[in-house]
């Protein structure tokens, strides 16, 4: 016997609100959980509803995001010539593309992505052990269908017309390892996935995961610059998973709604480059030295938590995904005509004297639109001595990276 039950659609990403002309706000992570009573056969598990129902108690939504959330689902309904359900249709109409989907990050990031409910297709890459993963993932009632390439001589077909390509790709960390460990194995795949990337959809947004991410995205740029095809704004390292542990670790240590916490981390990817910015952490709140330097040391070192944890088992598979599937929906969002969308990244920057740099970027339909350089203004001064004190590591990391690039000709 059918029963009627409630339909849930949720979404995890970045929202931030402002007003013009006023300084954007920090990223403010979200999960928009919105209910309906109706039992409908749309979209299966993502249903359209009749009214939108957003509760801000029982999720990542605050009041000016839910606001928001159901002006946005309001405009999609208004749309001209549009069918819909109940007067709400989501448009599914972007293509992803995962290299390294049958990994440790891949498959949790897989599951994740195909959840959106702004993806048409999410095509699976790896070079091996991918077609179970999309077989078991096509059995999701959510919009995108999915499709599965093995192999080097299937990568080309993958990445036509894709508009998101994530690279998860590499091995990853053991214990004792560091992420120069892993340099000479990922550098290689990273360089390979790029070319192609460069080669069958050059205007996507391509989101670079694989470590050593100080070293492996300029690889990637590199890369591009050889192809002819390098576009800065479409380029990122996520760096997200940073993000994601410091507003985390403030909310337990400050005992503080994760909803409210919002803590911009710049620099890089790996140990000391990574610099959360307590003294920025949104809502204010006061930190003594010794929280400073506990929560800052936690927060480049987790990583490594993780990893020890784990005894040889992986690495921090699943925060990485989640972290990566809430870039991914940021840009598609972004894509989508989405005008508030911030996030971290890793990206070439000229807020310092190096050339790629973690900061808040806003993300627009072309890529990155705004550096936000008031974010590295009225530091605080163990954050000034820790920001001149990463630098020459990130800086040796960049260079071992573009070194590794212009020595290895790209493929024709």
């Amino acid at each position: 016997m059918a029963t009627t039950s409630a339909a849930t659609f949720s979404i995890g990403s970045t929202v931030s609100f402002g007003r013009r002309g006023s300084p954007p706000p920090l990223t403010k992570p979200s999960a928009a959980r919105c209910t309906s009573q109706n039992s409908l056969a749309s979209f299966s598990g993502l249903k359209a509803a009749t009214s939108v129902n957003c509760d801000s108690e029982s999720s990542f939504l605050g009041k000016e995001s839910s606001a928001a959330l159901r002006g946005s689902f309001a405009r999609k309904a208004q749309k001209p010539n549009q069918s819909s359900h109940h007067g709400l249709q989501l448009q599914a109409s972007y293509k992803v593309a995962i290299l390294g989907a049958a990994g440790g990050i891949g498959q949790p990031l897989a599951l994740l992505i195909k959840m959106s409910p702004l993806i048409s297709a999410l095509n699976l890459y790896d070079i091996a052990n991918v077609k179970g993963v999309a077989a078991d993932l096509s059995h999701c009632n959510t919009p995108s269908q999915v499709l599965d390439f093995t192999g080097a001589s299937e990568l080309g077909n993958c990445l036509k017309g894709v508009n998101v390509v994530v690279i998860p790709a590499g091995v990853p960390r053991k214990p004792g390892m560091t992420r120069d460990d892993l340099f000479n194995i990922n550098a290689n795949i990273v360089k390979t996935l790029v070319e192609a990337v460069a080669d069958n959809c050059p205007e996507a947004f391509i989101h670079v995961i694989s470590n050593p991410v100080n070293s492996t995205v300029p690889i990637a740029a590199e890369v591009l610059k050889q192809k002819g095809v390098y576009d800065p704004k479409k380029l990122f390292g996520v760096t997200t998973l940073d993000v994601v542990r410091a507003n985390t670790f403030v909310a337990e240590k400050k005992n503080l709604k994760l909803i409210d916490v919002d803590v911009p981390v710049i620099g890089g990817h790996a140990g000391i480059t990574i610099l959360p910015l307590l003294s920025k952490t949104k809502p204010s709140v006061r930190f003594s030295d010794e929280e400073v330097e506990q929560l800052t040391i936690r927060i480049q070192n987790a990583g490594t938590e993780v990893v020890e944890a784990k005894a040889g088992a992986g690495s921090a598979t699943l925060s990485m995904a989640y972290a990566a599937a809430r870039f991914v929906e940021s840009s598609l969002r972004a894509l989508d005509g989405d005008g508030d969308v911030y996030e971290c990244s890793f990206v070439q920057s000229d807020l310092t004297d190096l050339p790629f740099f973690a900061s808040r970027v806003k993300l627009g339909r072309k890529g990155i639109e705004a550096m936000i350089p008031s974010d590295l203004q009225g530091l605080s001064e163990y954050e000034e001595k820790a920001l001149e004190a990463l630098k020459p590591e990130l800086k040796a990391s960049i260079e071992k990276g573009i070194a590794f690039a212009q020595k290895q000709p790209v493929t024709a």
